[in-house]
This record gives structure tokens, sequence and C-alpha cells, in this order.
């Protein structure tokens, strides 16, 4: 049996009749930036997500690099945010020129550590930027009380994090500000790059929308220095349709997800934990074993297919030589990246494919 980590063109065939449909429909519209379809995501988007209002943007990175902007991150400010996370975090961070602050991270939750933020906060220190790692919230609790008590901002990136909730409270409502990419692979994802904003701020709505758009809140007239970051109707229309069964999607993850906890050999493996306040969206189902290699090789041989995220943390990326970090710095995320590796988990999988899955790893192990 194969088990391919994520198909695509299997995701889009169950759908293929009704996308096909919603997507020509866009095209012989003659409306190719912005328009109802990219104005009725926006909608039902903020309504999925509980937010007041929401932005649509060309891509994730866009989104972190303008919510930054809008909150007023610029140089000489500095910016938390956590050591174990993709490399958008950090570059929406560096595009500003504002400081990187890293953080280490939970060696449980795979989140950033509350506890550890304290110790990074200088006069300079202007904003925390949370990830919910692989869908999981962080403890929003504690980093809202750290950022009221020294009057720091919050940018939440979500981008795995599509219908995850905090203490019942959906992700992208808690923060002033929270991005969302909608990257293929994602728990809802487009046909192409994509992403948004959601905030239940007015202002910083009104904002965003501007600089998404040059700078521009009325045709021709620019009060800002803007850039072009929008989501073209052809994506918003396949986020359109998807968004109907997101849910129903998210919830499958979650039955598979579950087949792996209770299956998988924890006296060998290390296995995520869920923490009891979080409703966690599974966006990846990531394990961690000392001997990852070796059990890769194992998993490959029997045609099981995974993927490590993240091998090499952003810190240690060649991109980063130049902030001076050091192997050791954050030795929990270190840790993480030489032992984690992702499961295949998506709505597309079957019962009967999960169980080869745990079959193969355990006897693997």
């Amino acid at each position: 049996m194969r088990i391919p980590f994520l198909d695509l063109r299997k995701s889009y065939l169950e759908i293929e009749d009704k996308i096909e449909k919603k997507v020509i429909s866009s095209i012989k519209s003659g409306r190719y930036i912005g328009g109802k379809e990219v104005n009725d995501f926006e909608i039902k988007y903020s309504k999925f997500c509980n937010s007041k209002y929401c932005v649509s943007t060309g891509n994730g990175l866009d989104a972190l690099f303008l919510g930054l902007k809008v909150l007023g991150i610029g140089k000489g400010d500095e910016v938390i945010v956590p050591s174990h996370t993709f490399i958008a975090s950090w570059l929406a961070i560096y595009r500003t020129g504002a400081k990187i602050v890293p953080v280490d991270s939970n060696i449980d939750s795979f989140n950033i550590d509350p506890e550890k933020i304290l110790n990074k906060i200088t006069k300079n220190t202007k904003a925390i930027m949370p990830v919910h790692m692989y869908g999981q919230p962080c403890e929003m609790d504690k980093i809202i009380k750290i950022s009221k008590k020294y009057n720091l901002k919050i940018i939440e990136d979500a981008a795995q994090a599509h219908g995850a909730s905090f203490k019942g409270k959906s992700i992208g409502t808690i923060g002033d500000i929270t991005a969302w990419s909608f990257y293929p692979a994602k728990n809802l994802g487009a046909f192409g790059d994509a992403g948004a904003i959601t905030t239940n701020s007015y202002k910083i709505y009104k904002k965003v929308k501007s600089l998404c758009s040059y700078g521009s809140v009325k045709k021709y007239e620019n009060e800002l220095i803007g850039f072009n970051s929008r989501m073209d109707p052809i994506q918003a229309a396949v986020l359109n349709l998807k968004l109907e069964d997101l849910r129903v999607s998210n919830n499958k993850r979650k039955a598979l997800a579950e087949i792996y906890l209770n299956e998988l050999n924890k006296d060998k493996l290390i296995l995520p934990k869920i923490n009891e306040w979080s409703k966690h969206a599974w966006h990846l189902f990531c394990v961690r074993h000392k001997k990852r290699n070796s059990v890769l090789r194992k998993l490959k041989e029997k045609n099981i297919e995974t993927i490590i995220h993240y091998p090499i943390p952003p810190h240690l990326q060649k991109a980063f030589k130049k902030l001076n970090f050091k192997k050791n710095s954050f030795p929990i995320t270190e840790n993480i990246s030489k032992s984690v590796f992702s499961l295949p988990l998506n709505p597309s999988l079957t019962e009967d494919q999960v169980y080869y899955v745990v079959k193969t790893l355990n006897s693997s192990l």
C-alpha cells in the first residue's frame, strides 16, 4: 500500500465538478481583481473565525508583514517570536527592519514557552508573535497577560490553525491581529498563494485594506506608502467553496489523529501532547524519535511518505547568518528539529491507510 503525505490531486477530484463550475463562473465574470468572490470570502471567513473584520492578502507572509506594519513595527523595535517555526514568521519581522527576538519552545506543545518570554522583554519590545504550531493554539491567556503588563501588541501567526480555538475562543479573535495563509497544503488551501488578516479593530481593518492596495482608499488617491498584496477572485472562489466543508474536514482530521494517538507505541515514540483547553486544528501530526532517520528509511521502504517540519530552525539558516545565533542557542528547538517528523494526516486518507501507517511505524520501532 502506498501512502502519500498529501495528495492534492485526489482532494481536487473529490470536488472537481463543484470547483470547476465555481472557477469558470469567476473567470466569465470578467472581474479579475477584487469583486464579489473576494468580498464574499472576507465576510464568510471573518464569520467563521468570529472576528469582526477580514482583509484578504496575496499570501501568508504578506499577511504577517502587513500586520506588523499596521501595528507600527519598524526599525529600532523588537518583536518576540518562537525559535521553532517556519521561516516566514522571522522573514516578516526582518522585512519591517525590526529586531527578531527568538524565544525557545515548550517541548510538549512545540509552541513558544510563555515562561521564557519575560526574560526577553526590553524597553524596545513592541510586539509578540505567537505561532500556533501544527494547529495547536499557544497559551494565549499567559501571553495576553504579559502583553497587557508591558503594553505590547499581539500578532498571531495562524498559518496552521484554521478552525482551532483556545478555551472556546476562536483563533482569529484573540490578538490585535491574526495572520493566515491559504497555501494549497493548509487545512483551508487555495489553488495557489493566498492569505488574510482577521481583526476586531476597525482602525486596523481600514489601514490594512489600504496598505494591500498601494496605500489607496479611493482609486488614484494614495494616503500611505502601500504595497500590492491582493487575493485574486479565482483563489477566493476556491476558498469560498472549500470553506463550506472546513469544519467537516477538520473533524475528519481529528478522527484520524485520534487513531494515531490511541494506537501508536507510546513507549517508543514521543507523541504530541494535547492541551485539554485547546481545540487542535490538526494541520500536522508530528511525533519525535531519537533515531528518526532509521525510522523514516523503514517507512519509505513500505511506501509511506513523511515530511520533517522543520529540519533546520530559523536561527541556524544561512539566510540569518548575520544575526550571529550559534548552535545550542535554543536547545529545545534544536532537539525538536533533530527528532521530529510528520505522519500523513489529511481528509483524503482512509482509516485503513492510517492503520497501515500505525502498524508499519510500530513495527519499525
